[in-house]
């Protein structure tokens, strides 16, 4: 198995569950990981202070970099997926937008991702996507002030959520560049959400190794760790990699046990 040079991070949205959030951080770093990254990890868009203070200070204390955070998304257990194209919460997402840069300012967190958010029932399409337009040319300026970069995610399992493939995504990403001026906006190529959706991944790597901004890891079918499906996930990284990207891979993937214990395909020289 031909192993590529680039670095991993650890999704724990998804991964060490079994422990509670503020002790997930440590768990990964005692797992050899020192990068890291989340789903929106409070209830609400707008937590309290205390509750960022403790989520920073809990990733601070166990030495491991936060690489990634996705926005406030809604309800996700309910099946929201994001705020970005929902009119009439624009001022919930631009709350969130703000929680999340002084998350990014203090943790030194580069990347943001920007879940698009279903079609809602009842709602022009046209105008979703003005709104989501014109919610990611401010989330763009908000994050372009700390460094940091919009995700926009192309995600399989919902048939409400619009953008399935890469050109999906990147089709939004060049609508807000020309609306707002906006360049820090990047494509999340998560490898199993597209590959589900029956995007050709040679093709995605082809045409848009230069937007890819971050990459996400799961095996298909089954959404397991790496060498549980048929994806040669690895042959995929060695071409992201020898396109140029330099970024993390993070592992988003629903262990099929202990976490701990589902880390045997991790390379050697990680």
């Amino acid at each position: 198995m031909t192993r590529h040079p680039l670095p991993y991070a650890v999704n724990l949205s998804i991964l060490f569950t079994e422990l509670p959030l503020l002790e997930r951080p440590a768990a990964a770093a005692a797992a050899g990981f020192d990068a890291v990254e989340f789903w929106w990890p409070f209830a609400t868009a707008a937590p309290a202070d205390a509750e960022v203070d403790a989520f920073a200070a809990a990733i601070e204390r166990a030495g491991v970099r936060l690489i990634g955070l996705n926005l406030f998304a809604g309800d996700m257990p309910a099946g929201d997926r994001g705020l970005v194209s929902w009119p009439g919460r624009e001022e919930e997402f631009a709350a969130g937008v703000t929680a999340a840069a002084r998350i990014g300012r203090r943790l030194g967190c580069p990347a943001f991702n920007a879940l698009y958010g279903n079609r809602i029932e009842g709602q022009d399409p046209d105008e979703q996507d003005e709104v989501a337009i014109r919610n990611l040319g401010m989330a763009a300026g908000v994050l372009g002030a700390i460094g940091g970069t919009a995700l926009i995610e192309p995600v399989s399992g919902m048939p409400a959520y619009p953008l399935r493939t890469a050109q999906d995504a990147i089709g939004v990403i060049d609508r807000v560049r020309d609306a707002h001026g906006a360049t820090n906006l990047g494509l999340l190529a998560d490898l199993y959400h597209l590959s589900v959706n029956g995007d050709d991944l040679d093709k995605v790597i082809d045409g848009y190794a230069d937007r890819i901004a971050h990459v996400q890891i799961a095996d298909a079918p089954g959404r397991h760790e790496p060498g549980t499906g048929d994806l040669d996930i690895f042959g995929y990284l060695d071409r992201i990699a020898d396109t140029g990207y330099r970024g993390h891979v993070a592992a988003e993937y629903v262990p099929s046990g202990a976490s701990a214990e589902s880390f045997g395909w991790l390379p050697a020289t990680r």
